[in-house]
């Protein structure tokens, strides 16, 4: 759930690779689940709106991150699916900013996040001859601004304004060992009414435009406990952000990224996930490598 954002980058900081394999199946079934991430991301590549660098001497940021999150899945149903509601907490656990110029254009703070909580409703797995065939989740997520900010930071724990996305999971299994599995996210934000001060004086509010994401993975079944595949994530803003309530064309943000994975079940309520992500083509914002460690429990 979290992206460093620096100088003119706009987004918040959204679901980039933190879910994987087996996406849209929860391993258990209803129930109270409890997730635990921790997130490494590093990047000397800050990105202007023709995928060339920053005019900075040095463009170093590294940033750890943890995420823990609380799942309530019913066994009561409502349009044939599950009830669920899920409540999420992101912090910055520590950061290193080197813009080569003693940080007085870049700088962060450690902090709490900027809560995150929404209701879904969780179809299948749809079971064949040969075990589970597919499984779907819909769910409605929305950010609180409750963590910390400060508009002279790059990369701050919070957002400092509300935003609201849906999305839809989907996992197939090709055969009982090969699954692939997607989650595909429209992201709507609200105003900021401190922005950020890369934006120059005179601005008073601006607001980051709507944007497309998707986490995609498919992988294999190597032993009963381990599963090993490839996963990688896009994002692409669709609407220009405003500053004052007007278009500022030129800052809309993308980036790609692809890498390898691993799921390691100890039983049916403990998962341990790795995944790693190598960023590719990155446009008004960093583009680097983001390693994830995820831990599932339920109870």
């Amino acid at each position: 759930m979290a992206t460093a954002n620096a100088l003119a980058y706009d987004e918040p900081q959204v679901n980039l690779g933190f879910t994987s394999f087996l996406d849209a199946a929860p391993p258990a079934g209803p129930g109270l689940y409890f997730e635990q991430y921790f997130s490494y991301y590093n990047s000397d590549h800050l990105n202007d709106n023709n995928g060339g660098k920053l005019p900075l001497p040095n463009q170093k940021v590294d940033v750890a991150v943890s995420l823990s999150q609380l799942l309530y899945m019913s066994p009561k149903k409502f349009l044939g699916g599950n009830i669920g509601f899920t409540v999420l907490l992101p912090a910055i656990l520590g950061h290193s900013i080197d813009d080569g110029l003693n940080n007085t254009v870049l700088k962060g703070e450690n902090g709490v996040g900027d809560v995150i909580f929404g209701p879904f409703l969780q179809f299948g797995p749809f079971v064949g001859p040969n075990g589970p065939t597919f499984s779907h989740r819909f769910e409605l997520d929305v950010s609180a601004p409750t963590g910390a900010y400060n508009h002279s930071n790059a990369v701050n724990p919070g957002n400092n304004f509300w935003w609201v996305e849906p999305y839809w999971a989907g996992t197939y299994w090709f055969t009982p060992k090969l699954t692939a599995s997607v989650r595909m996210h429209y992201l709507w934000n609200s105003r900021n009414n401190d922005p950020n001060v890369s934006f120059g004086p005179g601005v008073t509010s601006t607001q980051a435009g709507q944007a497309l994401h998707a986490n995609l993975a498919i992988e294999y079944q190597v032993t009963p406990h381990l599963r090993l595949g490839v996963n990688g994530y896009w994002f692409q803003q669709i609407t220009d952000t405003k500053a004052n309530g007007s278009d500022v064309p030129g800052r809309r943000e993308r980036v790609w990224a692809i890498g390898p994975g691993m799921m390691y079940s100890f039983s049916p309520e403990d998962h341990l996930f790795f995944n790693a992500y190598f960023e590719e083509g990155a446009r008004n914002r960093s583009q680097g490598n983001r390693f994830v460690a995820r831990y599932v429990h339920h109870f």
